[in-house]
């Protein structure tokens, strides 16, 4: 009993790494298909090497899944460093250039999880994260569209408001709209019509071929078809994957390698910095993320996870990769695809890398389009309006933050939305916390003697409330303030106790502190 419980809350059942493998190889090549589009996106939106971007995820992967504590979390390049990347590059004259920054990135973060600093993920309000979560899957949606038509100037993974192309991402749906692809808009809306009937049929039953794969070799032989029958309604090719397709080694000659003569260079160490620090926050958020998303409500350690993505960014770097973060994308349509442990993450690394070596051309026939109806019901899944209804239940505090950051997010990007959201939403929780009393009347109200409690922690949040109560006492009354169980004072509340003193006098007032300490920080009992 014991055995299994621990199974539960920390890895997948007993049985090592291949307990789960009838879910995980199915996951693994549904998370292949989402993530190879995407690499390959956010290095050309990054203005890196096509290829840099393959190994990033080849290291997310491989080794970041092999070493993170999360079971179901993928990392690979992120569209939320798309902007660092592309100005680091500039900056430091080349890709080369950039490359020790991202190892210096990695140290960074391997430093600050053994610092313990993965706490800062557990101070993200829950309507922060969960607004994050709505807006990734409303982003994926609006993003996906263009694609889905079989149009769209941004590559696949740019993620911003404004794309690479400068058009933003509603002026990007309405030329999409003027563009359409017949095959295009058949295969994705058939790959759709597809996943969302899967479960109703027997065909759910056969774990080894999952919807989204069905739906994406639908696809392929649609546009098959479509080239024989009918080329002028089949996708082009400037909308299908595209894989070099030189061969193992062409591809090996086509890394880049570390240009370390550029450690001297004062902005490749700003760089780091910004990578090092960035790149932990976001994979935090989506470590916290993907814990909400985890059927088995699994808690993944932390700085165990800075570690992991540290290793993975001084590797990527050293074999000229982007930088690498944990990805709520990957990461969610793994869990969609019914992923049970990290077996999944580690696959889909060894499937991009038979792709790029072994299968470049025949994955060159798959339609951008297929991938877009898989987002298309990620993001749905990711923005249910159930997701909606259980905010707006919670109330206002928590539903407004949810939606502010939700807003923020489509309208600039993941971390600024991110950073917005979380303001909103501390600012309502100090409001919240203004509002509580800070000093509890125990007292009957006819008493001659009135008592007060002071709550176990008097922070200077309690000060405005403290100070409104002592205001309002009438001249002439006798008060006891009692803090004899109070823990812990910030000396702002502390001094209106003691101050009010003071006025007590003038205002003819019998004013007794117990227990209240008359110096310091903590009372002394």
């Amino acid at each position: 009993m014991g055995t299994s419980s621990h199974a539960s809350i920390n890895g997948p059942a007993p049985g090592g790494l291949f307990a789960t493998w009838r879910d995980d190889v199915p996951a693994s090549v549904v998370v292949f298909l989402v993530a190879l589009p995407l690499c390959l996106g956010v290095a050309l939106a990054s203005g890196a090497p096509l290829l840099s971007g393959v190994v990033a995820g080849v290291v997310g992967g491989i080794v970041v899944g092999a070493v993170s504590g999360s079971q179901l979390m993928v990392s690979g390049p992120a569209a939320g460093l798309t902007a660092i990347v592309i100005t680091g590059i500039a900056q430091v004259g080349g890709f080369a250039a950039f490359l020790p920054a991202v190892v210096l990135g990695g140290a960074l973060q391997i430093g600050l999880g053994a610092a313990r600093a993965g706490v800062i993920g557990y101070y993200f309000p829950s309507s922060v994260i969960k607004g994050m979560l709505a807006a990734i899957g409303l982003t994926l949606i609006l993003k996906q569209i263009p694609h889905a038509v079989g149009y769209d100037a941004d590559a696949e993974g740019d993620f911003s408001f404004v794309g690479s192309s400068g058009e933003n991402t509603f002026g990007a749906i309405g030329s999409a709209l003027q563009h359409v692809q017949p095959g295009a808009i058949t295969a994705a809306l058939l790959g759709v019509l597809l996943m969302v009937i899967w479960p109703r049929t027997p065909l759910a039953k056969v774990k080894l071929f999952p919807a989204p794969l069905a739906a994406v070799v639908l696809s392929v032989g649609l546009n098959e078809l479509l080239l024989v029958m009918a080329p002028a309604f089949a996708i082009r090719d400037t909308h299908l994957v595209t894989l070099p397709t030189d061969g193992a080694s062409a591809v090996w000659g086509q890394l880049t390698r570390p240009d370390w003569s550029a450690l001297a260079n004062q902005q490749v160490w700003m760089l780091a910095l910004t990578i090092g620090i960035v790149a932990s926050l976001e994979s935090l958020l989506s470590l916290e993320a993907t814990n909400k998303l985890d059927p088995e409500k699994r808690d993944a350690p932390a700085n165990k996870e800075l570690f992991a993505q540290g290793l993975g960014n001084m590797l990527s770097g050293l074999l000229g990769g982007l930088p690498v973060t944990g990805v709520i994308v990957r990461s969610s349509a793994n869990v969609d695809a019914g992923a049970r442990s990290r077996l999944s993450a580690i696959l889909h690394g060894i499937l991009l890398i038979i792709a790029v070596l072994l299968l470049a051309s025949l994955l060159n026939r798959i339609p951008l389009a297929a991938l877009a109806a898989v987002l298309l019901v990620t993001g749905f899944k990711l923005t249910t309006p159930a997701l909606w209804k259980s905010a707006w239940r919670l109330g206002w505090s928590h539903f407004i933050p949810f939606a502010i950051t939700i807003v923020a997010i489509l309208f600039t990007d993941l971390l600024r939305g991110i950073g917005v959201g979380l303001v909103v939403g501390i600012a309502f929780i100090i409001a919240e916390h203004m509002r509580r009393p800070g000093l509890t009347k125990v007292s009957p109200p006819d008493a001659i003697l009135t008592r007060y409690v002071l709550p176990d922690q008097v922070t200077f949040l309690s000060k405005a409330s403290i100070a409104r109560e002592l205001e309002s006492l009438p001249d002439g009354c006798r008060v006891e303030i009692d803090g004899r169980k109070t823990a812990r004072y910030d000396y702002d509340a502390l001094e209106a106790l003691l101050e009010f003193r003071e006025t007590a006098r003038s205002r003819n007032i019998d004013y007794r502190l117990v227990g209240v300490p008359e110096v310091g920080l903590t009372p002394a009992h």
